[in-house]
């Protein structure tokens, strides 16, 4: 999609299926989770659709009952969360997906994306996770299932024994100082959706001059400057806050654009793994 044509409501087609992520998302935190409420039943004002969790930061529940509070109906959201670690067996870790799944929808819901939240648990666990996220899938529990922080050996490696393959989504950090190219590459090149977290860094680059110089040169806050250059990336940005005007204006990224010029100079800003503040993946 061109980029002078994203609006709130553009999405990303997500593999071998008939699916589409928003390219915008909202990360969880616990203090912001009233504000989602509020945020999402503005009708004048569209908001965030993508809404991402995890059972290891225990706020399932609460995304859960934000979204009832907000009166928005299920069928227009986009709700994520993810997996850290196996239960021990496949039987055992889908009993996991399948709790995730009454929190977030219900007895008789679904979760739009389920993720492994990191391939640092090793073959073996990775391999468990994945054989559960594909009987919730096949059961219409998960519409789509992914992984989170995989370089690419950790994906080639699915390929052994995988039902559903290549995963829906791959959730990395990204922003300018972490790009992390080979793996968004070969996603790019297998129809893989790239989600980026930390696209605003944390705050921690809001005064760099090459930021700032462009922030001000649209008349925009460092902030919408990354979310607005992880779009024009193809890249689909989880930006997280707590202040309710930082919510707001982290969406207002639509009806502008970055030149060619701005994207090089925000590309130009790349460090590698010195550039991460989480992690970068082992491919």
């Amino acid at each position: 999609m061109s980029a002078t044509k994203l609006n709130i409501n553009s999405t990303l087609p997500l593999p071998n299926t008939t699916l589409t992520t928003p390219r915008l998302g909202f990360g969880i935190t616990y203090r912001a989770l009233h504000i989602v409420s509020v945020r999402l039943n503005i009708p004048a004002r569209p908001g965030y659709r993508k809404i991402d969790s995890a059972q290891y930061y225990q706020n399932e529940q609460l995304v859960a009952d934000a979204v009832a509070q907000s009166g928005m109906p299920r069928e227009q959201l986009f709700l994520t969360t993810k997996q850290l670690s196996p239960a021990g067996s496949v039987d055992a870790t889908y009993a996991r997906v399948a709790d995730s799944v009454r929190k977030l929808g219900g007895s008789s819901g679904y979760i739009d994306l389920m993720l492994i939240h990191t391939a640092s648990g090793g073959p073996a666990a990775r391999k468990t996770l994945w054989q559960a996220f594909e009987r919730a899938h096949q059961e219409g529990k998960c519409k789509a299932i992914g992984v989170s922080n995989f370089g690419i050996g950790a994906i080639e490696e699915l390929k052994s024994f995988a039902k559903v393959w290549p995963p829906h989504v791959n959730q990395v950090e990204l922003h300018p100082w972490h790009q992390q190219r080979e793996v968004v590459d070969y996603c790019q090149k297998n129809g893989i959706a790239v989600e980026a977290y930390c696209p605003l860094v944390r705050g921690m680059k809001n005064k760099d001059p090459t930021l700032v110089s462009i922030a001000n040169k649209h008349g925009k806050d460092p902030g919408q400057v990354l979310v607005r250059y992880c779009l024009q990336k193809d890249w689909s940005p989880l930006p997280k806050s707590d202040t309710p005007s930082r919510i707001v204006s982290n969406a207002e990224v639509f009806g502008w654009e970055l030149d060619a010029d701005d994207m090089k100079k925000l590309d130009d800003c790349d460090q590698g793994s010195k550039g991460a503040i989480v992690e970068t993946v082992r491919n």
